[in-house]
């Protein structure tokens, strides 16, 4: 519908994806929505609450997997700095460890991005109206999977560790001492039921831990 047959008030919405022709199709779908109005596109997390403050939106419709900052951290920023916008998560990777971090960030809506647009627009006009939406299948799992059993200090050193760092770099960069930075890699391998800190962040990013 052109501009001039909107509706007088628009949902102003904010899209951030990193890959282009995603954002791209999903800023023209949703444009052809009657009342919504994508006001603000980014393709990074560490730029998300600035267009944020700029442009205002009502919802913010965020990947997780971002350059930057991923898009649950930004989400928590967002809820400090601009509370009157709602979040919605909208990212390819369903994974149960994701929706407890997107709901703890204050996230009003967690959805996959293979569900139609009509029912990611119906999505954001509904969590406009305070509910919050979760994709069903999604939300069984995470109730069937527990919380995370990592710390956060846990998470941070093999997040630190995800380049191949060394335990001496790992314990400079994040200011501990290397023998703090083993002991929390051998407690989340243990956690993890891995062999090793590789297998352990990998296994901790596949149940959406980190």
């Amino acid at each position: 519908m052109p501009r001039d047959h909107r509706p007088t008030k628009s949902i102003r919405v904010l899209l951030a994806e990193d890959q282009g022709m995603m954002r791209g199709a999903l800023a023209l779908l949703l444009g052809l929505e009657d009342d919504i109005e994508v006001v603000a596109q980014v393709a990074a997390g560490d730029v998300i609450v600035d267009a944020a403050l700029e442009s205002r939106p009502d919802v913010a419709l965020l990947d997780i997997e971002l350059p930057g900052i991923s898009g649950l951290d930004a989400a928590a920023r967002l809820r400090q700095e601009v509370p009157d916008c709602r979040v919605l998560i909208l990212t390819t990777f369903g994974r149960p460890g994701y929706l407890r971090r997107a709901m703890e960030a204050g996230a009003a809506g967690f959805l996959v991005k293979d569900g139609p647009v009509e029912e990611l627009a119906a999505s954001i006009r509904r969590v406009l109206t305070g509910e919050t939406v979760i994709d069903p299948a999604l939300a069984a799992a995470a109730l069937s999977a527990g919380p995370s059993p990592l710390t956060t200090r846990e998470c941070d050193v093999l997040k630190a560790s995800a380049d191949g760092s060394t335990v001496a770099d790992i314990a400079t960069r994040l200011h501990l001492s290397e023998s703090t930075v083993r002991n929390y890699l051998s407690s989340a391998i243990g956690k993890t039921g891995t062999r090793n800190r590789m297998e352990a962040m990998r296994e901790a990013r596949q149940q959406g831990w980190l």
